[in-house]
Protein backbone atom coordinates (compact mmCIF):
# COMPACT_ATOMS: atom_id res chain seq x y z
CA UNK A 1 0.00 0.00 0.00
CA UNK A 2 1.48 3.30 -1.15
CA UNK A 3 0.49 6.44 0.72
CA UNK A 4 1.36 10.06 0.04
CA UNK A 5 1.16 12.80 2.65
CA UNK A 6 1.65 16.50 1.89
CA UNK A 7 2.64 19.21 4.31
CA UNK A 8 3.92 22.78 4.32
CA UNK A 9 0.93 24.74 3.11
CA UNK A 10 -0.27 27.89 4.77
CA UNK A 11 -1.28 31.53 4.44
CA UNK A 12 1.33 33.85 2.97
CA UNK A 13 1.53 37.25 1.35
CA UNK A 14 2.18 37.89 -2.32
CA UNK A 15 5.90 37.66 -3.05
CA UNK A 16 6.58 35.21 -0.23
CA UNK A 17 7.93 31.67 -0.57
CA UNK A 18 6.83 28.25 0.60
CA UNK A 19 8.24 24.76 0.33
CA UNK A 20 5.80 21.89 0.24
CA UNK A 21 6.76 18.33 1.10
CA UNK A 22 5.25 15.00 0.15
CA UNK A 23 6.33 11.89 2.04
CA UNK A 24 5.88 8.59 0.22
CA UNK A 25 5.42 5.55 2.44
CA UNK A 26 5.08 1.87 1.61
CA UNK A 27 7.68 1.84 -1.17
CA UNK A 28 10.77 3.80 -2.05
CA UNK A 29 10.24 7.00 -3.98
CA UNK A 30 13.02 6.18 -6.45
CA UNK A 31 10.77 3.77 -8.39
CA UNK A 32 8.08 6.34 -9.13
CA UNK A 33 7.67 9.32 -11.33
CA UNK A 34 6.26 12.10 -9.17
CA UNK A 35 4.23 15.20 -9.77
CA UNK A 36 2.47 18.14 -8.20
CA UNK A 37 -1.02 19.24 -9.14
CA UNK A 38 -3.19 22.01 -7.79
CA UNK A 39 -6.89 22.63 -7.61
CA UNK A 40 -8.32 26.06 -6.94
CA UNK A 41 -11.80 26.41 -5.50
CA UNK A 42 -14.35 25.70 -8.20
CA UNK A 43 -11.70 24.79 -10.78
CA UNK A 44 -10.42 21.56 -12.27
CA UNK A 45 -7.19 20.00 -11.11
CA UNK A 46 -4.21 21.20 -13.13
CA UNK A 47 -0.65 20.00 -13.58
CA UNK A 48 2.04 22.06 -11.88
CA UNK A 49 5.33 20.14 -12.10
CA UNK A 50 6.68 16.63 -12.65
CA UNK A 51 9.91 14.69 -12.20
CA UNK A 52 10.93 11.39 -13.81
CA UNK A 53 12.15 8.16 -12.19
CA UNK A 54 15.60 8.24 -13.77
CA UNK A 55 17.77 11.29 -14.16
CA UNK A 56 15.40 13.66 -12.40
CA UNK A 57 14.12 15.26 -15.59
CA UNK A 58 11.62 17.96 -14.74
CA UNK A 59 8.89 19.89 -16.47
CA UNK A 60 6.64 22.74 -15.35
CA UNK A 61 3.42 24.42 -16.24
CA UNK A 62 4.04 27.70 -18.03
CA UNK A 63 2.35 29.59 -15.21
CA UNK A 64 5.01 28.55 -12.67
CA UNK A 65 8.20 28.35 -14.74
CA UNK A 66 11.00 30.35 -13.17
CA UNK A 67 9.21 30.51 -9.82
CA UNK A 68 8.68 26.89 -8.74
CA UNK A 69 11.22 24.06 -8.47
CA UNK A 70 10.37 20.39 -8.04
CA UNK A 71 12.90 18.05 -6.44
CA UNK A 72 13.12 14.79 -4.56
CA UNK A 73 15.21 13.18 -1.85
CA UNK A 74 15.45 9.46 -2.62
CA UNK A 75 16.99 8.67 0.76
CA UNK A 76 14.06 10.03 2.75
CA UNK A 77 11.39 9.26 0.16
CA UNK A 78 10.28 12.88 0.03
CA UNK A 79 9.11 15.01 -2.87
CA UNK A 80 9.38 18.79 -2.64
CA UNK A 81 8.22 21.83 -4.47
CA UNK A 82 9.87 25.16 -3.73
CA UNK A 83 7.50 27.99 -4.55
CA UNK A 84 8.92 31.50 -4.82
CA UNK A 85 7.36 34.84 -5.74
CA UNK A 86 3.93 33.55 -4.90
CA UNK A 87 0.92 35.26 -6.42
CA UNK A 88 -2.74 35.31 -5.37
CA UNK A 89 -3.55 33.19 -8.41
CA UNK A 90 -1.37 30.42 -6.93
CA UNK A 91 -3.98 29.92 -4.22
CA UNK A 92 -5.12 26.31 -4.37
CA UNK A 93 -4.97 22.92 -2.75
CA UNK A 94 -1.65 21.39 -3.79
CA UNK A 95 -1.66 17.64 -4.29
CA UNK A 96 1.24 15.27 -4.88
CA UNK A 97 0.96 12.18 -7.04
CA UNK A 98 3.00 9.12 -7.99
CA UNK A 99 3.05 7.00 -11.15
CA UNK A 100 4.30 3.42 -11.11
CA UNK A 101 3.55 2.74 -14.79
CA UNK A 102 4.97 5.71 -16.67
CA UNK A 103 7.58 8.40 -16.35
CA UNK A 104 10.77 6.36 -16.13
CA UNK A 105 12.61 8.66 -18.52
CA UNK A 106 10.30 11.64 -18.94
CA UNK A 107 7.94 13.30 -16.47
CA UNK A 108 4.26 12.39 -16.47
CA UNK A 109 2.04 15.31 -17.38
CA UNK A 110 -1.47 13.82 -17.39
CA UNK A 111 -3.31 13.02 -14.19
CA UNK A 112 -4.88 9.85 -15.64
CA UNK A 113 -1.41 8.27 -15.77
CA UNK A 114 -0.83 8.68 -12.03
CA UNK A 115 -1.71 5.84 -9.67
CA UNK A 116 -1.50 7.35 -6.19
CA UNK A 117 -2.64 10.66 -4.78
CA UNK A 118 -2.29 12.56 -1.56
CA UNK A 119 -5.07 14.50 0.13
CA UNK A 120 -3.53 17.90 -0.52
CA UNK A 121 -2.32 20.89 1.45
CA UNK A 122 -3.88 24.34 1.23
CA UNK A 123 -1.83 27.28 -0.01
CA UNK A 124 -3.43 30.71 0.29
CA UNK A 125 -1.67 33.80 -1.05
CA UNK A 126 -3.04 37.18 -0.02
CA UNK A 127 -2.57 40.30 -2.13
Amino acid sequence: QVQLAESGGGLVQAGDSLRLSCVVSGRTIRNYAMGWFRQASGNEREFVAGISWIGGRTTYADSVKGRFTISRDDGSGTLYIQMNSLKPEDTAVYICAASSRFGQVFPVLTDRDYDYWGQGTQVTVSS
